[in-house]
């Protein structure tokens, strides 16, 4: 089943090319601004697809601002997913914040006070 596979895996890379080209474009919601789609799961059935996201700011409430405004927008991404798509049937869409852009600041932020208590 390595075909199949692979076919996940370019669905996914074209369904996060397509949901940035459609968040920058066709989403006019000023809570989705600034809204940088790090990656995209697949299920094996193609019917489900999460959407991992991440924003600039730190501030939780312009996190959860970002967040409504993607769920108010799921209608018109999937939509617009289904006619650009060439696939039978469109994926039930869902956006996740991604941690791992935090996470890895933290580390650096980490190594950078380590580093610094190391020089005195």
């Amino acid at each position: 089943m390595p075909n199949k596979q692979f076919r996940v895996e370019r669905l996914a890379q074209q369904i996060q090319r397509e949901v940035d080209d459609i968040l920058l474009k066709r989403v006019r919601d000023p809570r989705v601004n600034g809204v940088t789609v790090t990656g995209v799961d697949v299920t094996g059935d193609l019917q489900q697809a999460t959407i991992y996201y991440t924003i600039l700011s730190k501030l939780a409430s312009d996190a959860e601002k970002t967040q409504t405004g993607l769920d108010k927008a799921t209608g018109l991404v999937r939509s617009e997913l289904g006619s650009r798509l060439n696939i039978f049937k469109a994926p039930e869409i869902k956006f996740v914040r991604d941690p791992s852009i935090e996470y890895g600041s933290r580390i650096d932020e980490l190594l950078n006070e380590l580093h610094k208590n190391n020089e005195l």
